[in-house]
């Protein structure tokens, strides 16, 4: 099949770390015409000199993003990072979900959380709950990946705990089943490269960790005693905040552990090695990779 006949390719949010790499690899397979949206393209440069259609996309804009999408076949759209003030997220993505339909994009990939559900204020697990609805109402073909959290951001907070020897969470005895940024852009790349029809698929890695376990493999690790102390979420909120979080990624924060305290982190399903034909990455082997990140400085 030549170039000229695969479908033309879209992801939104090609300036951040994930959406950029999903380019990379649609590049890497010669998976056919990219088309990369932002809100910078000028931070693109580079990506349209190996011939990705870079343009630009204001999700705040609906008129802005039907533009954009023009010409696309099959869309990756990535959850956006509006999070600071309740309803803009998922404004945004009501915006594109109508915006993908009016454009004559036949399938829209989607970027979720693991078990969303609805809350009775906006948060980042309602927005992901609602957009799902919107592509379920759409009329489109669609495949929503429900990622779970990402391996990557416990190189944020686990260092400090592994210089103080103390791992606070509020997550009980609940596990995740962590994932790498690296295999979700594997997973969403083939997902907008091939899926068919109507899908909704737990992406994660190959087992779910304990708060436990992840203290006793840092120590391991690094040959430092680390111990996970459990604690409420209000005493969990109250540290994040006294870190300087703003509320908004301190509520967030909370409202993943309790989510983890309560089974919906403890999913296993095989769909990145079903779409991508890698196994997913352990958590050891993730912590092994970047050993040097975990000791301070």
């Amino acid at each position: 099949m030549s170039a000229i006949q695969k479908p033309a390719l879209l992801v939104t949010g090609a300036g951040g770390k994930l959406g950029r790499r999903v380019v990379e690899l649609l590049l890497e397979a010669n998976a056919g015409k990219v088309i990369a949206t932002t809100r910078s393209p000028e931070k693109l440069a580079d990506l349209t000199a190996k011939g990705v259609d870079v343009r630009h996309a204001d999700f705040d804009d609906a008129a802005s993003l039907e533009a954009a999408f023009r010409g696309a076949d099959r869309l990756l759209l990535i959850s956006t990072d509006a999070t600071g003030k309740p309803g803009q997220r998922l404004g945004q993505h009501r915006n594109a979900v109508a915006a993908a339909k009016m454009a004559g994009v036949k399938h829209v990939v989607y970027t979720s959380a693991p078990s969303p559900y609805p809350t009775p204020e906006g948060s980042i697990i309602d927005d992901h709950f609602w957009t799902e609805e919107a592509l379920f109402g759409s009329g489109l073909d669609w495949t929503i990946l429900r990622n779970n959290i990402y391996a990557d951001m416990i190189l944020v907070g686990l260092p400090h705990a592994i210089a103080t020897g103390q791992l606070f969470m509020a997550t009980g005895t609940g596990g995740r089943n962590y994932v790498t940024r690296e295999d979700c852009a594997h997973t969403a790349a083939a997902a907008l490269a091939k899926t068919t029809g109507r899908r909704v698929l737990d992406v994660n890695g190959p087992a779910p960790v304990t708060q436990a376990e992840l203290a006793a493999l840092a120590s391991e690790l690094t040959g430092r005693s680390v111990v996970h102390i459990g604690v409420s979420p209000e005493d969990m909120r109250k540290g994040l905040l006294g870190a300087g979080l703003p509320p908004s990624m301190a509520n967030a924060l909370v409202m993943f552990d309790v989510d983890a305290s309560e089974g919906r982190h403890a999913l296993t399903a095989p769909t990145v090695n079903a779409l991508t034909g890698r196994e997913p990455t352990s958590m050891r082997d993730f912590l092994v990779a970047n050993r040097a990140a975990l000791l301070p400085g």
